[in-house]
Formats: structure tokens, sequence, C-alpha cells
């Protein structure tokens, strides 16, 4: 019989992750497994971390057991690394976009730098369920699709954001679907994820990218506030030069819910 697969259950904003230490085999069908919320312990994603030489290894998987990279996911596994004793307040994390900068600036806080937002497209238009959009992409470690909308309280995230995640706009492989309101100097946002298929609490990567493309339209300034779906606020900062953004930096809040045990 197999050793129990010890875990650790984390959270940033409401975005809930399991990790796990050291190489697993098949970790696409543990994601699967231990993210499932009904027959395993429930998350967003399953993140697998090893000590590297100066460094942490991260490797993230969506619910669907798809790869990809995650903003909140390595703020977790930058807090639980940090508890650990596997690196100081600051660190680095080798990720599936890069090495990525971290600093544990507060009691379960933790400030990432971003991967360098790409292929910005702002002013598109697209139609799913018999209502046209406007929307603008930006890829910030992954592609999202940022929808300005006037309300988010009843706003049906789920079957619109299913819809234009698999718009032919953002190609075979689809998009992450942010809904996005202005509040005050910040914004609010909704997000339905690519790989968990269904709304999330909270997301790292779009929560830049609604500050990028705000930025972008002149509606913010850096830092800006964004709120989630869970109620807490990411904080999302960034230079612009040229057209761009640069210097991408998330701030926000990541901790540890439980550790368990399970049979691999």
């Amino acid at each position: 019989m197999r050793k129990p697969l010890r875990f650790w259950k984390l959270t940033a904003a409401g975005n809930d992750f399991v990790l796990v230490a050291g190489a697993v085999r098949s970790p696409g069908t543990l994601a699967r497994r231990l993210c499932d919320r009904r027959r395993g312990v429930g998350a967003d994603g399953l993140l697998v971390a090893r000590r590297a030489a100066g460094a942490v290894v991260l490797d993230h998987f969506n619910a669907d057991g798809s790869a990809a990279f995650c903003g909140n996911g390595t703020r977790c596994a930058a807090w639980w690394a940090f508890t650990q004793g596997w690196t100081g307040r600051r660190g680095v994390l080798r990720t599936c976009a890069g090495e990525i900068a971290s600093a544990v600036v507060g009691r379960e806080l933790v400030t990432l730098s971003m991967p360098e937002p790409k292929a910005l497209r702002l002013g598109m238009k697209v139609r799913v369920l018999g209502r046209e959009f406007a929307a603008h992409f930006v890829d910030t470690g992954v592609p999202h699709a940022v929808v300005p909308v006037r309300g988010l309280g009843d706003f049906p995230v789920v079957a619109l954001g299913r819809a234009i995640r698999r718009h032919r706009a953002f190609g075979r492989a689809g998009t992450n679907v942010d809904f996005v309101c202005r509040a005050g100097a910040g914004l609010r946002l909704r997000t339905y994820e690519r790989g968990v298929e269904d709304e999330t609490w909270a997301c790292g990567t779009g929560a830049a990218a609604a500050a990028v493309v705000g930025g972008m339209l002149g509606w913010v300034r850096s830092p800006v506030q964004v709120r989630v779906r869970g109620g807490e606020v990411l904080t999302v900062s960034f230079r612009t030069e040229g057209g761009a953004a640069r210097e991408l930096r998330l701030a926000g809040p990541a901790g540890i819910v439980f550790s368990g045990e399970v049979r691999p």
C-alpha cells in the first residue's frame, strides 16, 4: 500500500488550491481527483512544488487537469514556501511562465512580479447568445478577455463566460473571461476561468488583465484596487511605456486553510 500523500489547502482571496510537495506521478490526473468538490479535497487547482537551487519549482494544474500559469496559485505557493522555511521573505518561483519573484510583505500578504503582458488587443466585438459585447484581450501569463459591463450583482457570469470563453476570436485554446465594471477609482471583477470551467471567487491573472486594460483605456491609474467575487481586494501595479504595461505586479492575501493526508 502506498504511503499517504500529504497536502495543504490554501486560498488567495477565495481562489483555492491544493498543494503537494515533491514529485508526483500523473499530476493532471491527481488534480482532477483532489480538486473535485464532492469526491476530493475541493479546489480550483493543484500546485506541485519542489525545491531547486535557490528557487522553488512550481507547476500548476487546473481543476480539469490542464497545466497553466496561475497568479493567485503562485502567491499561495510563495506563502507556503515561506512558512516551510524553503525561502525567506523574498523568493523566486520557477513556473511555466518563467521565473517569478515573490515577496512576503505582511501576515498572509504576498506580492509577485508578473509575466510581461502581451498580445494586447483593444476594441474587439464579440457576439454570443444573441448579444454583442465590447471586449479587450491581453495575455498576463494566460489569455484573458476583459468585458466591461454596467453591473455585476446578478450578471450571468457562467452562461456568458462559457460562451465567450470558446468564441472563435480567441482561437482553439479559448480564453479566460473577466467581466469588469468601474468602482470609484478602482474596479470590480468577476471571472469565468478556463480549466475550471466555472466562475471562481478570485483570479490573479484576471485582476492583472482588468487593471492593464483599464489603464490603457484611461479608466484607472496604477496602483489599481480590484475587488473580486469573494469580496477581497487584489492590488495591481504597473507602469506604462509606449502603449504597453511594464513591471506588472500583483499583491493580495494568501494563506493556509488546513493540511491533511489522502491516499494517492
